[in-house]
This record gives structure tokens, sequence and C-alpha cells, in this order.
């Protein structure tokens, strides 16, 4: 069984490709549509900007490579093998080191699969985000069921490891409509999958829509009927959730996605990524320019395309560990709050508040570590609106 290093071991390497074949009407995410990419180009950007920061984190063991976007599965495998070689030159890797890259089931992409194991990529994730044509028409995705199908199959053929991405609490979804498509995803599982309820975020098409009242999504009632039907099946077939929406079988959670979690450091490349780095013994916000073009120019004239680096404060710090930590089912353990804050435990968050919610039967308090319950990672925002007030 794969062994799911410690949080002080992990350290990820996140590569961020810009560019989508359109722009998926949910999707606030830093991706762009262009005619025409200088594939040779970026080629080059993507490895100067892995050198760079490098020689920042010299000594540092890589354990994760993360391709995500945007979508990946539009580079061409020699980008990213040159990327992938560029991170194996100028740091230590782990021995098991994971390589995640984010594909889309379309026909051109699945086409890629086999060039992007030859590259060195073991994992893919590929957005399916429904099993039913009428709402992948509706997620504005260019794929449909029987593509996706044909892209889990040919995954689990090509790669040691895959996962894929649904997306529910779509308009019009009832818990009997959820409970026959999550089945047929289970069906073809990898050992993982990520489960989303659909979110309305302000600044895409689907906001403006919504707020026409040209769709509605599942009232909370039903969400949260949704979201705990979710948990159940997951858990009987033997992937329980790690994390509020990723579910995996024992041994197969991802360990890119763990260092976030977890607090752990990483590095962004790519336009708009963001990273988190230990320098000088310091806690470092580091953030890319988001235009494309920007970056690019940046990174021909500097070598990077990143902001000034910031500091992040021990509050920030605070705020960030919990945020991230409580959402895995592990929890977060108390001497990493104390590490970030600077503060002891009582200090850091006031224990009156950790007693409420232990009463209330939203969080769990062991001699190591605060741990939300089921019923306090469904209701995790205000959780955390509260501890962290």
């Amino acid at each position: 069984m794969m062994i799911v290093p410690d949080s002080s071991d992990l350290f990820g390497v996140y590569i961020h490709w810009p560019f989508c074949a359109s722009k998926c009407p949910y999707c606030d995410f830093n991706s762009h549509v262009r005619e025409r990419i200088d594939h040779a180009d970026w080629r080059n950007a993507l490895v100067r900007e892995i050198e760079h920061y490098a020689g920042l984190t010299r000594g540092r063991r890589v354990t994760s490579i993360f391709f995500g976007g945007g979508t990946p599965s539009l580079m061409e495998p020699e980008t990213v093998q040159a990327a992938i070689d560029a991170v194996v030159k100028n740091w230590h890797v782990a021995n098991d080191l994971e390589i995640t890259l984010e594909a889309n089931p379309t026909s051109i992409e699945i086409e890629k699969f086999r060039g992007f194991r030859s590259a060195g990529v073991n994992r893919v994730s590929v957005g399916v985000q429904s099993l039913r044509d009428d709402d992948l028409k509706f997620l504005g995705r260019f794929h449909s069921v029987e593509n996706a199908k044909g892209a889990l199959d040919i995954a689990a053929k090509v790669f040691d490891r895959y996962t894929f991405d649904l997306i529910y609490a779509r308009p019009g979804m009832t818990v009997d409509a959820w409970r026959t498509e999550l089945g047929e995803a289970l069906a073809m599982n990898g050992g993982h999958l990520s489960l989303y309820q659909l979110t309305i975020e302000p600044g895409t098409p689907f906001f403006t829509r919504h707020q026409r009242g040209e769709f509605q999504i599942p009232d909370e009632d039903t969400a949260a009927d949704l979201y705990e039907l979710t948990q159940s099946m997951m858990a009987d077939a033997g992937l329980p959730a790690y994390e509020v929406s990723n579910h995996a079988v024992p041994g197969q959670e991802s360990f890119h996605n763990l260092t976030y979690w977890r607090y752990g450091d990483y590095v962004g490349v790519g336009p708009g990524a963001h990273g988190r780095l230990t320098l000088d013994g310091v806690k470092t916000a580091t953030r890319a320019h988001r235009a494309p073009e920007i970056w690019l120019d940046r990174v021909r004239d500097s070598g990077h395309g990143s902001h000034d680096f910031e500091p992040v404060l021990p509050e920030s710090r605070l705020n960030e560990c919990v945020m991230m930590g409580l959402r895995l089912d592990e929890g977060v353990p108390i001497a990493r709050i104390e590490r970030e804050s600077g503060m002891d435990f009582s200090s850091a968050i006031d224990p009156a508040k950790i007693t409420a919610m232990v009463g209330e039967g939203y969080l769990i308090q062991t001699d190591t570590h605060i741990i939300a319950t089921p019923s306090g990672r469904q209701r995790l925002n205000a959780l955390l609106g509260y501890l962290l007030a």
C-alpha cells in the first residue's frame, strides 16, 4: 500500500497552464482562450521560472508536481516533459514522486495520454463533471458521457493512478438522481474521486444568469441531503472523505493536495500561480502576474513573472493553517497551530469557543489535534468564522 508522507516531508511544485479551449460558465480560475499559442516559448518560460524558484529553495525534496489550469492536457507532451526534467534537475525528488496532470475527456486530449505518461506523468485527474449529457451541456463542457467513460478506461490502462471530478447539486438534481449517478461513478473509480457541490461564483457567467433567475440550484436542505448521501455512499464503498470534497481508498490520497491542506511549502509556477515558501525561516507568499502575456514578458526579462514576495504574518498563518487543516478528516495538529501563530494554543484560539463547538458536536479536541466532525465539515465556513473571529 502507498504510504502518504507526513506533512514535514511534503514539498510540492504547482505548474499553471492558463489556456482553455473555451471558458466554462461556472469557472473563476485564471484561464484564458487564445487562438494561437507558441508552445516553444511557453516551454522555455516555464523552465526558466522553475529554475528561478529552485535557486531559492536549494536542499528541498520535491514530493509532488501538479499541472493545473486552465487545461493542462492542451499542453504538448514535450512541454510537460521539459518541466518535469527541470524539477528533477534542480531539486532532490522523492523516489515515489507524484506527478499529476489535469485533463478533460475530449478526444484530442485523450490522444495525448500516452505521451504524457512517457513524459513522466503518473497520475491523471480527469474533469468529467457529470455523467449526464444534458448537464454537461449546461456546464459548458465539450465532451459527452461516452467520451468521459472512454477517457477513464484509457486512464486506467495508461496511468498508475487516476482520479476524476464530478459536480453535484446541479439545477433540478434530486437525491435519488444523485444516488444513481454516484453509483455509476463508483463503478469506474480508480481509488480517488473529487466531488464538488456547484457554487455560483461572482464574476462568472453563471453568477449573472443565476441573478437573472435563469436557473436555480438546490435549496440548502436538499444540498445538505445530497452532501450526506455523498459521504455515506463513498464511505460504504471504501472511499471515505479525507477532505471535505475528496474521497480515497486509504493510501490513494493526493500527496500534492495534502501539501496545501497540511500547510506545507509549495512553489507556484506560471501565470497567476500562488505559492507558500519558508525562506530564511519566514513563511512567504508568492504570487505571479495573472495575465499570460505580462507573465511571459516578465519571465523573458527577469527569469520569473512574480510580484514582490510578502511575508505571511502570524495571524494570517494561524488563519490559513486552521482553515486548510479543518478540511481534513485528520484535523489540525495543535503543535502546527502553535508553530504558525507563535502563540500557545489557548492564546491562539479562545478555549471557550473550542468548548462550545465541542459541545455542539462540530469539533473534537484531543491531546494533539482539533478535528472537525462530519457535521462540522458540512458547516465549515460558519465554524471557521466563529473560531477565528
